[in-house]
């Protein structure tokens, strides 16, 4: 299949009209930040990587941009099959544009590090959510043993040797532990992540490694021990479920009074999500890759907060916010992950929502509210996928531009909406 098409933001919008029950099945797409963690862990090797069932999504487009950048071939092999060559990788420096295109890039940096003992990368860019500090990677990286520092727009890791060391994490960041463990493969000796992310990408991240020909154990707990090895193989990885998409479409269902049954998923993964759409009054059945939800009855007011795994997820904290506003009584939704995160809410107003917020953390929302069709635009990734759902259930016609966010995490979300019943429409500059 032909390379990647030009992934530029594209222009348009998305107009949704309300009051349409979502009906049917749901396949959700592979996940699109395991992707990006194992498309980086593919530069730790020169043999070839396959990766399969990768999302067709802008931020896997800026990924292998990053990767072209340095020198590797990244192809479709086929449909959901991404083909990494990373043999012919000499440049340990990505151009700045492509990493301050979103956060998932600086992995890139433990990978080269891993490598190549030496990286250059910018700070990583991505949504305005909050303050996400990669103090973590770099004083691991410095726990390796390499010397970082601070060159005009880039930081510098170079080390003669990378040394297995404990590392003590201030915060489970998901990324800082991938980077660390990207770096620690490689390294002599065993290294030790304490205080590490268990998020289920980690795992997954760990699991592909472990396949190429690391030793690591302890993923998915908060101590994990990597015991480094000379060098890695090439991989044909399977990507995990987006279990984001899942729990998008999970909320979609309820917030509409349908009945969708979410295939290709993984309910292990969204335990705090299932447990509360029961404790609002959604009806939930599921198997091993499947859930069934079920809408339709009056939904009940929660307190919930974003944390990291097993925790609700801050990727699901803006959607869950969405149905909060069709509950009878006052909810509570308090952001533990970033300190930003409830920007959306201003948008929300706009189609009326009864929504305080209390500092920058902490939202507070009276429902039932008739949400009204209105003029949006979508902020980050999250948040665009949000208001999508308050369109699903609003009455009247919303337009929700700068999209752009929203392509970088879901795959044909627009498209899987209307098979399940939903009016959505993507619009061109000018329509609308």
């Amino acid at each position: 299949m032909p390379p990647f098409c030009d992934p530029s933001p594209p222009s348009g919008a998305l107009a949704v009209e309300g009051g349409y029950p979502l009906r049917g099945m749901a396949q959700v797409s592979g996940s699109k930040n395991a992707a990006l963690g194992a498309m980086a862990a593919a530069l730790l090797t020169t043999e070839d990587c396959y990766i399969e069932n990768v999302p067709n999504i802008g931020d896997v487009h800026y990924m292998s941009q990053v990767l072209r950048s340095i020198g590797a071939r990244v192809e479709w092999a086929a449909p959901g099959v991404l083909h990494i060559d990373p043999s012919q990788v000499q440049d340990v420096a990505p151009p700045s544009h492509w990493v301050a295109s979103m956060r998932g890039s600086f992995l890139v940096m433990g990978a080269l590090l891993g490598r190549f003992r030496r990286a250059a990368c910018a700070p990583p860019g991505g949504d305005v959510i909050g303050q996400r500090p990669i103090d973590v990677h770099l004083q691991g990286f410095e726990a390796l043993g390499a010397h970082v520092w601070r060159d005009e727009e880039r930081f510098v890791a170079e080390a003669t040797e990378l040394r297995g060391a404990p590392i003590f994490m201030d915060y489970p960041s998901v990324l800082g532990t991938q980077n660390l463990m990207l770096a620690a493969a490689t390294a002599r000796g065993t290294t030790t992540i304490i205080n590490a992310a268990c998020e289920p990408e980690v795992v997954a991240l760990a699991h592909m490694l472990n396949r190429m020909g690391a030793h690591i154990e302890g993923a998915g707990t908060h101590t994990i021990t990597i015991e480094g090895v000379p060098s890695l193989k090439g991989v044909v990885h399977r990507n995990m479920p987006d279990r984001i998409e899942a729990g998008t479409f999970a909320i979609a269902a309820a917030i509409t009074g349908g009945e969708v049954e979410v295939r290709g998923s993984a309910p292990k993964h969204l335990c705090a999500l299932i447990y509360k759409l029961r404790q609002a009054g959604v009806e939930i059945e599921m198997g091993e890759d499947w859930l069934r939800v079920k809408g339709g009855g009056t939904l009940r007011p929660l307190v919930i907060q974003a944390l990291p795994y097993p925790g609700l997820a801050t990727d699901l904290q803006a959607p869950m916010a969405v149905l909060l506003t069709q509950a009878h009584g006052i909810s509570y939704v308090h952001e533990r992950v970033f300190d930003n995160r409830l920007l959306y809410v201003g948008e929300l107003r706009k189609m009326g929502a009864e929504v305080v917020t209390m500092g920058t953390t902490t939202a507070v929302i009276t429902g039932p509210t008739r949400l009204m069709g209105a003029s949006v635009r979508a902020l980050d990734v999250r948040a665009g996928a949000a208001l999508v759902l308050a369109g699903l259930v609003a009455k009247g016609r919303t337009i929700i531009s700068d999209v752009h966010h929203v392509d970088r995490g879901y795959e044909g979300l627009d498209k899987k909406l209307c098979a399940l019943g939903a009016r959505v429409e993507r619009l061109t500059l000018g329509q609308g």
